[in-house]
C-alpha cells in the first residue's frame, strides 16, 4: 500500500491537507470541521519508549500480583485481574467478562506491544515492518483504552465486599491504578509525529556491490 507521509487527513470529515511543521504547543485543525489534525509533540522517541517499557513492567505487575486478598473465618483467597474476569464469566453477568478482559487486559497489552514494535526502530529513524498498519491499529484501539472503567469496577466490588468479609488491597490494584495513568500518557500522544521522525528503509537507495 502506498503511503503519503506529507499529507494528513481529518478523522472527522476526511478532508486532506498538506502536513506542516508545528512549533511547540501549536495545534493544526481542520478548516472545515475544526477537528484536531495533529499536535506538536516533543521529538523524544527515547523518552516515549522508556515510558512504554515502564508501562509494560507495570502491566506485568498488575496481571501477576493479586488485586485483593479476602479473608473469612480464617480462610484466605487472593484474586488477580485474570481471576476477576474469570469470576465474572462464571456468573450471570458473563458478557461483562469479555468486556472486562478487553478493556483491562487485552487492549493495554496490544497498545504496549504495538508501540514497542514501532518505537524501537524509530530510535534510529527507521520504520518497523507493518509501520502504517500498526499506527492504524493503535488509532482504532484508543476508544477501547478504558483502564479507568476497569479500576472503577474493581473498587466498587471491593467496597461491596468490605461489609461482608475482610478485604485487603494487593499490589495488583495499585499497579492497575498506575497503569491507568501510564497507558494514557503513552497511547494518546500524536502518532502522526512518527512519520516525520522516521523514514522507510525499503525506499532508501541500495548501494551497488563492488
Amino acid at each position: 500500500m502506498k503511503t503519503y507521509p506529507h499529507l494528513v487527513a481529518c478523522e472527522q470529515c476526511d478532508s486532506v491537507y498538506r502536513r506542516s511543521t508545528l512549533a511547540a504547543g501549536e495545534v493544526a485543525r481542520c478548516s472545515r470541521c475544526e477537528a484536531v489534525l495533529e499536535r506538536a509533540n516533543p521529538r523524544d522517541v527515547d523518552g516515549w519508549l522508556a515510558l512504554t517499557m515502564t508501562t509494560a513492567v507495570v502491566f506485568l505487575i498488575a496481571n501477576v500480583c493479586p488485586i485483593v486478598r479476602i479473608s473469612l473465618n480464617g480462610m484466605h483467597r487472593e484474586a488477580t485481574l485474570w481471576e476477576f474476569a474469570w469470576a465474572l464469566a462464571e456468573g450471570s453477568v458473563a458478557p461483562l467478562a469479555a468486556v472486562a478482559a478487553l478493556v483491562i487486559i487485552l487492549v493495554p497489552l496490544a497498545q504496549i506491544s504495538l508501540l514497542s514494535w514501532v518505537l524501537i526502530p524509530a530510535r534510529v529513524g527507521r520504520r518497523a515492518p507493518g509501520f502504517a498498519r500498526a499506527l492504524r491499529m493503535l488509532a482504532r484501539l484508543r476508544p477501547w483504552s478504558m483502564v479507568e472503567v476497569g479500576i472503577l469496577g474493581i473498587l466498587v466490588a471491593i467496597i461491596k465486599l468490605i461489609s461482608l468479609v475482610e478485604v485487603s488491597l494487593g499490589a495488583g490494584v495499585w499497579a492497575t491504578a498506575t497503569l491507568m495513568v501510564l497507558i494514557t500518557l503513552i497511547a494518546h500522544r500524536d502518532l502522526s509525529s512518527l512519520w516525520s521522525l522516521t523514514e522507510d528503509a525499503s525506499a532508501l537507495p541500495r548501494g551497488s556491490a563492488a
